[in-house]
């Protein structure tokens, strides 16, 4: 059983460059909404507005030569899409993927986009600029991959760059 993120019921602007897209209303206050989520004992966010859909996990058609943290295809209501196995993206090895586990479901550009995570958590509300750069430690590290920092009640988020997501030149860096 999904929950629709119905894209229609709040105006978009358009993501701006760091990939922190935000709301008609939440232009003039300053503020983001992004949904967290799990993986292992690190918590990541997505922007709001790039979300589609959140389902439970569901058996995926595996396709050859894809890299290894694009655990297949999902055919959802007609449209086939590929699931990103964000531990795996990360370079935290393969997600052994339980009933447990969701799928969010998110636009990239033209494209949909499932990403498998460990569990939803919230979604949260910040200030744009409360977030953080990334600290660039390792040259070709997979922070390449976050659009930033933010701490929620004590909590840091990971921010996800989801345009850079599928993009081949990180993942010949990670």
């Amino acid at each position: 059983m999904g929950v629709n993120m119905n894209p229609n019921s709040v105006s978009a602007v358009p993501n701006s460059p760091g990939g922190l897209g935000e709301t008609t209303d939440a232009v003039a206050a300053g503020r983001v909404e992004f949904i967290s989520f799990a993986i292992g004992d690190d918590q990541y966010g997505v922007d709001i507005m790039a979300v589609r859909e959140i389902k439970e996990w569901s058996n995926v058609t595996h396709l050859p030569k894809q890299p290894d943290y694009v655990r297949g295809v999902l055919n959802l209501r007609g449209v086939v899409m590929p699931i990103v196995d964000l531990r795996c993206r990360f370079g935290e090895g393969l997600t052994e993927p339980t009933p447990t586990h969701i799928i969010i479901i998110v636009q990239i550009d033209e494209r949909q986009v499932g990403l498998l995570a460990d569990r939803v958590l919230d979604i949260v509300s910040f200030e744009r600029r409360e977030v953080q750069p990334v600290p660039r430690t390792v040259q070709g590290s997979s922070s390449a991959l976050l659009a930033g920092l933010v701490t929620v009640d004590n909590t840091m988020i990971a921010l996800i760059d989801l345009p850079n997501l599928l993009s081949i030149e990180v993942a010949e860096a990670a």
